[in-house]
């Protein structure tokens, strides 16, 4: 299976939502992470890879891949490689987790026919030797995102079960961006279309995850009357906003909450941050629950 993680706006929990759930899909699953964010690889950070902080040095990225600099990408084995104790602490029955890294110093650049040739190639290979890939992909209208549409049309590729996620914050900014960016004009749909999809299934693939979800059950003791009644008032315009703009639960995969350490540090959350009470138990839970929605095809196509 493809997943890939899209957004039309950065600053969105993508890229650690993304990484929060490739951890969470590999307690059971064999999973690639592909950090197609050209503009800023840096998933190494967030799986606590020191040298991938800024993607891989040299030749050896996604970039070099794509543009033919390397017969083949840099692979991290993240159980192995991170400073986390916890990354490092492999669960028995767990499976590989291994990072694909972009090009330190990369960049955005237009995909041309022997960049989605060399693109379709690799995730036809990493489909093979993996039952999940979660690929990254630079926010907006990227031309990673366009190439990753060219691709996915390749005849080779349509029998491969691909996923789009498309992740947005609870606001209003947000959820018209994340509206546009599939159905707009040259949206995803359109996008995709013009590559060589049909347009049913193609939609039927794309799910939207709302990121750091305020939680309205406030403390009395720290809000007044007025501003919970505020927020209340509020959550419910943005409802009816994202129904108006097809993002709304009739297409909604997850959420995830607002979580106080991501404020301060993006990284993988886990049980033992919970257990330090460091962490809220909710969070963790939100992504165990995503990762469980995702690969639940009752829970998928009752959407």
């Amino acid at each position: 299976m493809l997943v890939f993680a899209v957004s039309d706006k950065g600053g969105t929990g993508r890229s650690v939502t993304g990484c929060n759930l490739a951890f969470h899909l590999a307690q059971e699953h064999d999973v690639a992470y592909l950090d197609f964010d050209f503009g800023s690889p840096t998933a190494g950070a967030i799986f606590e890879i020191p040298k991938l902080e800024r993607g891989i040095a040299g030749d050896e990225g996604l970039h070099s891949y794509i543009e033919g600099r390397t017969v083949a990408p840099y692979q991290a084995d993240i159980w192995r490689m991170s400073d986390r104790r916890e990354l490092r602490s492999r669960q028995s029955r767990a499976g590989r987790l291994v990072l694909f890294p972009g090009d330190r110093g990369g960049a955005e650049f237009s995909s041309q026919p022997e960049h989605v040739k060399r693109c379709a190639d690799l995730f036809s290979k990493l489909d093979r030797e993996f039952e999940i890939c979660v690929v990254d992909l630079s926010a907006g209208r990227s031309h990673a995102v366009q190439m990753a549409l060219s691709a996915t049309a390749v005849p080779a590729l349509r029998s491969i079960t691909a996923r789009w996620l498309v992740f947005h914050r609870w606001t209003r900014q947000h959820i018209v961006a994340a509206g546009g960016l599939v159905y707009g004009d040259r949206g995803l749909l359109a996008v995709a279309v013009d590559a060589g999809h049909a347009r049913d299934p193609l939609l039927n693939s794309i799910r939207f995850v709302r990121t750091a979800v305020p939680d309205l059950d406030i403390d009395p003791n720290s809000t007044t009357a007025a501003q919970a009644s505020w927020l209340s008032t509020c959550n419910g315009e943005l409802k009816k906003l994202a129904e108006r703009n097809k993002v709304g639960n009739s297409a909604l995969l997850g959420e995830t909450p607002m979580e106080p350490v991501l404020q301060w540090r993006e990284q993988v959350i886990s049980d033992v941050d919970v257990s330090k009470e460091i962490a809220n138990a909710r969070t963790v839970e939100a992504f165990r629950d995503l990762a469980k929605r995702l690969m639940n095809p009752v829970v998928w196509e009752g959407l």
